[in-house]
C-alpha cells in the first residue's frame, strides 16, 4: 500500500532564515494523526540562510542524520567535535544520554538538507556523531546504502535496524528494493519525477509504504532520492 503525500500537502514554516517542510509533527506543528512512522519520527526540509543556523541546543534518545542536498553546514558539539558537512555528505549523531549541538550555515550561499530522526532501539547510549562523504558517482543508478543498523557497504551506523538510500537516476533509470515482510520503506523524491509502483512523484512528494514486498521506482526523468527501509 502507497501512502502518497504531495509537496503541497506537507506543513510549511517559514521564519526568514529558515524555510522548512515537517512531514511529521514537530516543534509548534501538532497533528495526532502524524507523529511518526514506525521509528521515523522527524523528516525536515531545510533550506538556512547564508550566516544563520541553529544555535546551541540539546538532544537526547535519539538517532540523528542530516544529508546536504547543496550548499555547506558546519557542525558543532559538547563533545569537541565540528566539521562542515558538504553537498553529498552525510552525518550521523547518537544523542543517547544527551548531547549539545549547534548547526549554522557560514557560507555566502543557501544550504538546503533533509534532517532526519529515528527512535532508537537502545535507550541511554552514548552520545557520539560521523560523517562521511558520498559522490554522485556512488548512487548513480543505484541504491547506496548511506546509514544503517547493519553493516552495509560503507554506511555510516545508527542505533536502529533501518537503511537509508540515496540515488541518483537518469531519465529511464530503474531500480528496486525489496521489503522483508512487516518492513515498511518511506520514499521522497529530492529532485525530479519518478514512478514508484505505479505512482507518479515529483519533486518533494513522499510515499509512505506498508505491505509490500517489491519497490520499483523508474526515473521519468533525472532524479534525486531517499529511501528509508525501517521496521
Amino acid at each position: 500500500m502507497y501512502q502518497i503525500i504531495k509537496s503541497e500537502e506537507r506543513y510549511h514554516f517559514d521564519g526568514g532564515w529558515l524555510s522548512t517542510h515537517w512531514h511529521f509533527s514537530f516543534d509548534h506543528y501538532y497533528d495526532p494523526d502524524n507523529i511518526q512512522f514506525g521509528p521515523l519520527r522527524v523528516f525536515n526540509d531545510d533550506y538556512i540562510q547564508p550566516h544563520s543556523g541553529f544555535p546551541m541546543h540539546p538532544h537526547r534518545e535519539m538517532e540523528i542524520v542530516t544529508y546536504v542536498i547543496e550548499g555547506e553546514l558546519t557542525h558543532e558539539d559538547n563533545l569537541g567535535n565540528k566539521g562542515t558537512i558538504r553537498a553529498g555528505e552525510v552525518q550521523r549523531m547518537t544523542a543517547g544520554r544527551g548531547i549539545v549541538h549547534s548547526e549554522s550555515n557560514q557560507s555566502d550561499q543557501i544550504v538546503h538538507l533533509l534532517q532526519i530522526w529515528v527512535v532508537p532501539a537502545e535507550s541511554k547510549l552514548a552520545p557520539s556523531w560521523e560523517q562521511k562523504q558520498f559522490t554522485k558517482e556512488q548512487r548513480k543508478g543505484v541504491l547506496l546504502p548511506i546509514v544503517s543498523g547493519e553493516q552495509k557497504g560503507e554506511a555510516l551506523h545508527i542505533h536502529q535496524d533501518a537503511t537509508f538510500y540515496v540515488s541518483s537516476l537518469e531519465s529511464g533509470d530503474r531500480v528496486s528494493h525489496t521489503l522483508k515482510p512487516g518492513r515498511r520503506a518511506y520514499l521522497f523524491v529530492i529532485d525530479g519525477s519518478i514512478d514508484a509502483g505505479g505512482h507518479s512523484l515529483s519533486s518533494g512528494d513522499q510515499a509512505r509504504i506498508t505491505e509490500e514486498t517489491e519497490i520499483e521506482i523508474v526515473a521519468s526523468e533525472a532524479s534525486e532520492l531517499i529511501l528509508i527501509d525501517l521496521p
